[in-house]
């Protein structure tokens, strides 16, 4: 076609509850500076609907996976998410996304990087951006991936089929360390705090220290604007507590609050993404959650009553529960920690981008 855009193939999927366009590593450009460019014109950031790109003008939709062959032998794929801003021309890619990831291993299938097997196909896959291996287990009767299926996650309407996912050495994801500072608790401006670098790095603090229940809704918790500047302001304390220095324009750590459970679960939970509040909980966050309540005296295990694996974990989010099992491995001392999430193929096409861009 002859006009003045370049077309980029892509695949837009919904991992768990995000979406985004994946792209194969060899299709954007490999130098990162250009790459963050190009990605900025894909999505439209620096507009708030993001309103000349595909990006969904929130944090959950502009949200990018790159996917290509590994770097690692022991791994079959390499995965590398890229957190687009929304308001500002900014790409960010020191975090993990596990809901992204559940889409991985079905993408990396139909793009011709894993060859599937009959019944079941295991995929593990290294994230790039935390140096860590994640086993993606999919549906893949006579070696065909399924996207339909009776597995419902909260936060996603309909059914679909499930992907599993095992975090099998879910520590140190920037840091290489459980807890960066060495203390199980530590106190921020007057509020108690874990800070965690498990699937992500994270602050955790109480709910009820800030006159919360934890319990809130989403747009209640960013409509607070005390809260948020008191939130903000901890989690960039806490950024240089952990040797990420001035985070102002990283999302991590992310700010988690934990409070009582209201709805039979175990805890109550509200992830900020840092300065939106997720409408349910990124997969990462849950897996470092359960992560923080198996050491003793971390706010998590203490708001556990002294918590221990092996034993599932229920977290009540803005619209509805996450369940992550928590077993101890038979060699080694980090459990592992599984989570169930689903994903669907959206959009096969073209990213079109100006060339002078």
């Amino acid at each position: 076609m002859q006009d003045d855009l370049l077309r980029i193939p892509c695949v837009i999927m919904r991992g768990g509850t995000s979406k985004g366009p994946f792209f194969l590593a060899s299709d954007l450009p490999a130098d990162p500076t250009e790459r963050d460019a190009l990605l900025v014109e894909i999505m439209g950031s620096g507009h708030p609907l993001q309103i000349d790109g595909i990006g969904g003008g929130n944090t959950l939709s502009s949200k990018v996976a790159i996917v290509g062959p590994a770097t690692r032998a022991d791994a079959d794929v390499d995965y590398l998410f890229a957190q687009v801003k929304v308001d500002t021309a900014l790409v960010d890619t020191a975090p993990n996304c596990g809901n992204m990831l559940s889409a991985v291993a079905p993408f990396a299938i139909s793009a011709g990087l894993v060859a599937a097997r009959d019944g079941e196909t295991r995929v593990k896959v290294h994230n790039v951006n935390t140096g860590k291996i994640i086993e993606a287990r999919i549906h893949t009767p006579r070696g065909e991936v399924r996207y339909q299926g009776d597995a419902t996650i909260d936060g996603v309407p309909g059914d679909a089929a499930p992907v599993f996912l095992a975090f099998h050495d879910a520590v140190g994801a920037k840091t290489g360390r459980l807890l960066p500072t060495n203390a199980v608790m530590e106190t921020i401006q007057g509020r108690s705090a874990t800070l965690i670098d498990g699937a992500t790095s994270a602050v955790i603090l109480l709910a009820e220290e800030f006159g919360l229940t934890g319990s809130e809704t989403a747009r209640s918790l960013e409509a607070n604007d005390d809260f948020a500047r008191q939130l903000e302001s901890i989690r960039r304390e806490a950024g240089l507590r952990m040797g990420f220095g001035d985070v102002a324009n990283s999302v991590l750590p992310k700010p988690i609050l934990i409070g009582a459970p209201a709805k039979g679960g175990d805890l109550a939970i509200r992830y900020f993404t840092p300065l939106t509040c997720h409408t349910s909980l990124a997969t990462t966050g849950a897996v470092t959650v359960a992560m923080a309540a198996t050491v003793a005296g971390t706010v998590v295990n203490r708001a556990l009553n002294n918590w221990s694996a092996p034993a599932e974990l229920t977290f009540e989010h803005p619209t509805g529960r996450m369940t992550v099992r928590v077993e101890n491995q038979a060699s080694g001392n980090v459990p592992v920690v599984y989570v169930m999430r689903t994903c669907r193929r959206l959009f096969e096409g073209s990213a079109l981008v100006r060339r002078k861009a």
